[in-house]
């Protein structure tokens, strides 16, 4: 079963392999010019796939084709090159050169996960007696397409994180005047407002003890995108320990969003060679 369908996995790995650094066959320096030849990294890349959709171990994705210290090391190399943040940039410019990113309306929320291994990101989980937990402050547009996100132990409250997740608009480059940031009750505070009014911003924020749907604000759009990335079993249970490996299996689980919204809404606008069926 493939983690993902064809006209997902073909286009990211156009990119992706853009990105790599060119490489000889053989390294130059053996003695005798010639040793085993290097894993593709096509090969690695589509077990970084699975890795992510399944949520399994690397022992339990190696094959004949390649070992698991093998997706490790060539993970960790990908991570140190900043090949996952750059895609991840890369498909964030072109969803926003052909659809647009609705900037002036963002939201921003905590989701609470699992994190059985601990770690570096890991704290005692509210929600889950005290287990290990990994808590995610994540900032969306206006439809939901996910901006950053700022990894915390599952017992930091979301309003600490708030600021943190607010400087990664810097990375947008140029934003529209009057931004609207929709925010849930556990926000609703004179700092808050103080922070957000510091920064030029407008607050949204439900009040405490005012039960009201989701749908009566544009906030759901988080709702939203924190089921879609909860879909990744990697990122809903994660057993990962290094903050660095987790950004980058959010990183790439991004790119995935993205590049999905971005293929299903340009479907009835644009007209481009391999266009996938629309019941894909």
């Amino acid at each position: 079963m493939p983690a993902l369908p064809s006209w997902l996995t073909e286009p990211l790995w156009d990119q992706f392999a853009a990105l790599l650094p060119e490489r000889p066959e053989y390294h130059p320096d053996h003695p005798l010019g010639c040793h085993r030849q290097r894993i593709s990294d096509r090969i690695i890349f589509d077990k970084m796939l699975q890795l992510l959709r399944f949520g399994c171990s690397y022992e339990a994705i190696a094959d004949t084709t390649c070992s698991a210290t093998t997706i490790r090391n060539r993970r960790d190399e990908w991570i140190r090159q900043g090949l996952f943040v750059r895609l991840k940039q890369i498909a964030l410019e072109s969803y926003d050169r052909i659809v647009g990113l609705v900037l002036d309306q963002i939201a921003v929320d905590g989701s609470i996960t699992k994190a059985p291994g601990g770690g570096e990101v890991a704290g005692r989980s509210p929600v889950d007696r005290g287990k290990q937990g990994l808590k995610r402050s994540g900032m969306t547009d206006g439809y939901g397409i996910p901006l950053g996100r700022v990894l915390a132990g599952a017992n930091r409250h979301d309003s600490p994180l708030l600021a943190p997740t607010l400087d990664h608009l810097d990375d947008l480059g140029p934003l529209p005047d009057g931004i609207t940031v929709h925010l849930d009750a556990g926000y609703d505070s004179d700092k808050t407002r103080a922070l957000l009014n510091e920064r030029g911003l407008h607050g949204r924020i439900s009040h405490k003890g005012e039960k009201a749907p989701i749908q009566a604000s544009r906030r759901w759009h988080v709702e939203r995108t924190h089921a879609w990335q909860n879909a990744f079993s990697r990122l809903a249970r994660c057993y990962e320990r290094r903050a660095i490996v987790i950004d980058a299996f959010f990183d790439l689980a991004d790119t995935i969003i993205t590049i999905r919204s971005l293929i299903r809404r340009a479907w009835t606008t644009h007209r481009w060679d391999e266009r996938p069926n629309r019941r894909s």
